[in-house]
């Protein structure tokens, strides 16, 4: 799994951090680290890159409630899953949220002036997996109907703002002349416009295409995680990065177990006379069947853990349990020789609870249940 450190970690901020401290240590680090501040240096580069992803993360309420939930797997980790993949061109487009208009929204202190790269929009599909697929990881193929940049298209500099991606507005106020600057509406920023288009283009030079797309799964995926593949989704205008590919997970119910986390259940349904004499019986488990020992004396309602039988956590934390309940098959017709053999029986003092067994309290009895 990913060896990645915790975004709150890289930011320097409690799990419980608001909008403003996420933005304001965001701040912070990136002045540190700024390649224009660090000339050369390449650890204070992958500093910021890495400041970058965590408020990339962190400052998006849905991306941050799958991180909380799911650690760095939700983000990347195995599979080619995005996380690590921010080009200095997504980092420089947060700065005008960040830092404020006056560094043009892509600039810092005006050093990285020009047109920046469109980001197209992202996809988002559900993939239903079985608990055995989950159990394992697996590599699914989906086709998926995105946009993409049509062949022959050509560029011209964007009329509206001569190329350079950005409109330069001075207004006059009592403190004298301020200059500010905003992102193009014409070309988005990019700093172009299409020239020449094939007929089956939009105004952007994009066109849908249907595109086979392989993703790998991590094992310990559970229903409702999102998962991201970098530079998979509609490609960007203006021959723009491409967006995601968000992969939301389902799970197919299974026929037999039931998933807690990554823990199962199943719930095993036993003949009497196996749980008064004792007996071995063959259970499902997610990779096949074992055989389990009913011991002599079992009441109905025992919880048996089979240690490691459960599903890998998808942070790799290990694997969970599966827990058989012990449930007595009581049939709803018997014959006269059964109910001969019953009137018998039920007379014996041992078929009867003893006062030791009807004094127990419920946690009491709930212990005995898992011992």
């Amino acid at each position: 799994m990913s060896q990645k450190r915790d975004y709150y970690e890289v930011l320097g901020i409690a799990k419980n951090a608001d909008d403003a401290e996420i933005k304001k240590a965001y701040r912070k680090m990136a002045i540190k680290y700024h390649p224009d501040k660090n000339p050369g240096d390449a650890e204070a580069e992958e500093k910021f890159k890495e400041a970058a992803e965590a408020y990339e993360v962190l400052s998006n309420t849905d991306k941050r409630a799958q991180y909380d939930r799911f650690g760095h797997a939700a983000m990347g980790g195995a599979g080619g899953f995005s996380g690590g993949g921010m080009n200095m061109e997504d980092i420089f487009s947060q700065f005008g949220d960040v830092f404020g208009s006056a560094f043009g929204g892509g600039s810092f202190g005006g050093s990285r002036g020009g047109s920046r790269m469109v980001r197209g929009t992202n996809l988002r599909v559900k993939m239903k997996l079985t608990l055995e697929e989950i159990a394992t990881g697996v590599k699914k193929k989906i086709k998926v109907n995105k946009l993409v940049n049509a062949e022959g298209v050509t560029f011209k500099s964007c009329t509206t703002c001569n190329g350079s991606g950005r409109l330069t507005r001075v207004a006059q106020t009592f403190l004298g002349a301020m200059q500010t600057q905003t992102t193009c509406h014409a070309c988005q920023g990019a700093g172009k416009m299409i020239d020449k288009k094939p007929a089956d283009s939009d105004a952007q030079g994009l066109k849908r295409n249907e595109e086979v797309i392989e993703i790998e799964i991590p094992a310990g995926v559970e229903e409702g995680m999102q998962l991201s593949v970098q530079g998979r989704g509609n490609a960007g205008p203006f021959n723009g990065v491409a967006g995601d590919l968000i992969v939301v997970i389902e799970e197919a119910e299974h026929s037999e177990l039931r998933r807690d986390g990554e823990n199962l259940h199943f719930d095993a349904l036993v003949n009497f006379a196996d749980v008064v004499l004792g007996e071995s019986i063959e259970v499902p488990i997610i990779n096949g069947k074992v055989k389990i020992k009913i011991d002599p004396g079992t009441q109905s309602g025992k919880v048996l853990r089979l240690k490691g039988k459960g599903l890998p956590s998808v942070q790799g934390y290990g694997t969970g349990d599966q827990f058989v309940h012990i449930n007595v098959f009581t049939p709803t017709k018997i014959s006269k020789e059964e109910r001969e053999l019953f009137e018998k029986i039920k007379v014996s003092e041992n078929f009867n609870p003893s006062v030791e067994e009807r004094g127990k309290g419920f946690f009491k009895r709930m212990k005995d249940m898992f011992s």
